[in-house]
């Protein structure tokens, strides 16, 4: 039997790894053939996550051939997607973003919820099969809520999102608050980086109304201190812009003690930014803006 694959988007985020694993993990206590991969490398906070749960990082690929099977978690765009996604066979989506440019020819099993994370959901998809969960897998789950929520505080939580949490450190038998502060610390080292590693660590991009953009976010406990490297980031963003034919690049530098961000933001649509935010420069100050999905991309896509 051929197996399918699971994957969430390019650039993974610990959600993208966790719910990939998670998700191969269900399917196979339901009798299938299914394989866990990624479409990128895996970040400092993922590797903390694979390390603490004794779990080997899912075979990275490129792209999909022609008819192959596959499983789409936290993501649906194409466009955010692995190479040739356009000629897969898609069976499932479980996810939690908008849905956009997505579009298949067979009927499939789509399961979208607005809740913070994929986790959230593959937890109630545990519970409507009657599979059990083993502490293993719940702690994958949970780092992935945590990751995506920020330890709960995120305006992308949902009260959903914290009851399982909570359900899932019971079962993982885990402090959630003294294991996820130090799994968000694992991913604020940003030294070891290039500028141009930092700006895909964990980065998308979209179109609306003909312009093409991309968000990039980074996690860290010093703003500052990834400022100091603004003129090189600059650099790298500008060629970025060029090289994708962007209209805007948002890099996103986000303080997870305080729950603030500020930018760096650049192309011939920066301007938009004023629209909501104090600017001096290309660097726009975003207090109280942590999430992506939920504050950056809705006030970009209604501004553009």
């Amino acid at each position: 039997m051929e197996k399918t694959l699971i994957f969430g988007h390019k650039n993974p985020d610990t959600d993208s790894i966790c719910s990939s694993l998670v998700m191969e993990d269900l399917q196979t206590k339901l009798g299938k053939e299914a394989k866990a991969v990624r479409l990128g490398e895996i970040s400092k906070e993922t590797q903390y996550v694979l390390n603490y749960f004794g779990i080997t990082a899912p075979e990275k690929i490129e792209s999909i051939e022609e008819g192959q099977k596959v499983i789409l978690v936290d993501h649906n765009e194409f466009n955010q997607s692995a190479d040739g996604i356009e000629k897969a066979k898609i069976g499932m989506v479980v996810d939690h973003h908008k849905i956009a440019n997505f579009c298949t020819s067979e009927p499939l099993y789509y399961l979208a919820e607005p809740v913070g994370c994929t986790s959230t959901i593959l937890y109630n998809l545990y519970n409507r099969y009657g599979v059990e969960i083993s502490p293993r897998v719940a702690g994958l789950m949970l780092s992935a809520i945590i990751s995506d929520t920020l330890l709960l505080k995120s305006p992308t939580c949902t009260s959903v999102d914290v009851e399982v949490a909570n359900k899932l450190a019971e079962i993982a038998q885990i402090n959630m608050q003294e294991y996820g502060l130090d799994m968000l610390k694992a991913g604020t080292d940003l030294s070891s980086y290039t500028e141009k590693e930092l700006l895909f660590l964990d980065a998308k991009t979209s179109q609306k109304n003909g312009v093409k953009y991309m968000v990039a976010q980074v996690n860290t406990v010093s703003i500052e201190d990834v400022l100091k490297r603004q003129a090189k980031l600059e650099e790298e963003i500008n060629a970025v812009i060029n090289a994708e034919n962007l209209q805007l690049f948002v890099f996103v530098i986000t303080d997870i003690v305080n729950t603030n961000s500020k930018s760096i933001v650049l192309g011939e649509k920066a301007g938009i930014m004023q629209n909501g935010y104090k600017v001096e420069g290309s660097i726009v100050d975003m207090p109280g803006v942590v999430s992506r999905k939920k504050q950056i991309i809705p006030f970009i896509e209604a501004n553009i």
